[in-house]
């Protein structure tokens, strides 16, 4: 029960690596290198939104790309990838992995991020190189420079860059869980952040028109999605078990790690290294309640409020008591359509700096 990489990407290729070597996909022409020459560099892949916090992604990344050669470039091959719009870090990643990349590194914000995790899965399964019949883990890194960067915002990492190149010079890796989420005759779709429903969902939608305001834009997202928002009733199973009932419902929070909403610990109890998720489920909150208690969401005291239930869960499934086919569902700022889904965890799915 519940609880009160900037060099151009040419059709041949997406990954272009530092010295101007082209990497050839296996739509290009040419022959990929092979990953069996042990006397070759590590390939790590920098993965760049240049659109990423309203374009200042692309200047920072100019300015840390000589501290990466100064401190990577004797030890591995430095790959340069600028996405050009959505989903193409997707591409890139999967790429990469094939390729037999070392690391896949996502410079940007959640967004970049979640794209980059999404490569790391292809048909519904883990992605992996092989090479004479080997197979070889592609670990994930992250140097956040987003607008809200939650992700890092659970182990403590602020938007530096500094910082972000010492964790990967130093190599040092975890095991993450990743959450998967299953709608009606969907693929399946990877999160590492936080999955929602209802009006975070909106709000997240909404928050994407304010970004010139930066982090504010999530608070204008969410009180803009109230203008037109109605509670309503959803039935929810956790771990296989009985359905259960849930009236007025405002949003459901499924946390693989604490924060989203550029700051909020909407999930404070989450641990993307415990195997398993935090489910948060608010009730019957008006406009004006939301911002009496925004200070509560922003520190992950709002658990104590009466209408705030949690509890953790390997899986869950979400519907509607009476469907509409209208209540939306997003993921680390990606609208993901309506209900119904379920959603689970991959426990230690990925190996990432750390």
């Amino acid at each position: 029960m519940f609880s009160g990489l900037q060099l151009p990407v040419t059709s041949s290729s997406l990954i272009t690596r530092s010295k101007q070597r082209q990497y050839p996909s296996n739509g290009g022409s040419g022959t990929p290198k092979s990953y069996s020459n042990v006397n070759r560099k590590r390939d790590f892949v920098f993965v760049v939104n240049p659109k990423g916090a309203n374009g200042s992604t692309r200047r920072e990344w100019k300015k840390l790309l000589p501290q990466l050669r100064m401190h990577l470039g004797n030890s591995c091959n430095i790959c340069e990838s600028i996405t050009s719009g959505p989903l193409h870090a997707v591409d890139i990643t999967r790429e990469a992995i094939k390729q037999g990349a070392e690391a896949v590194i996502a410079v940007g914000g959640d967004g970049t991020l979640h794209e980059v995790v999404n490569g790391f899965f292809e048909a519904g399964k883990p992605l992996c190189a092989s090479t004479q019949g080997i197979e070889h883990s592609t670990s994930l890194g992250l140097i956040p420079l987003g607008t809200g960067s939650d992700f890092a915002r659970t182990f403590g990492w602020k938007n530096n860059h500094h910082d972000a190149i010492k964790r990967i010079a130093k190599g040092e890796k975890i095991k993450v869980d990743v959450g998967v989420i299953n709608g009606d005759n969907e693929e399946p779709h990877y999160f590492i952040n936080v999955a929602d429903v209802h009006l975070s969902a909106k709000a997240g939608f909404y928050a994407s028109q304010y970004k010139k305001f930066g982090n504010l834009c999530y608070v204008l997202g969410s009180l803009r999605a109230f203008l037109s928002h109605s509670n309503q009733d959803f039935r929810i199973k956790v771990d296989g078990g009985e359905w259960e009932s849930f009236n007025q419902v405002t949003a459901i929070c499924i946390g693989n790690a604490k924060f989203f909403g550029g700051g909020m610990k909407i999930t404070p109890t989450a641990d993307p290294c415990n195997g398993s998720l935090e489910v948060v489920i608010l009730q019957d909150f008006k406009w004006y309640s939301f911002i009496l208690k925004l200070h509560k969401l922003y520190n992950g005291t709002h658990l104590s409020e009466g209408n705030v239930r949690s509890r953790s869960a390997h899986s869950i499934e979400i519907e509607e008591k009476v469907p509409t086919g209208f209540i939306y569902f997003q993921t680390d700022g990606e609208n993901l359509g309506f209900l119904p889904k379920r959603i689970s965890v991959l426990p230690g799915a990925i190996q990432m700096f750390c």
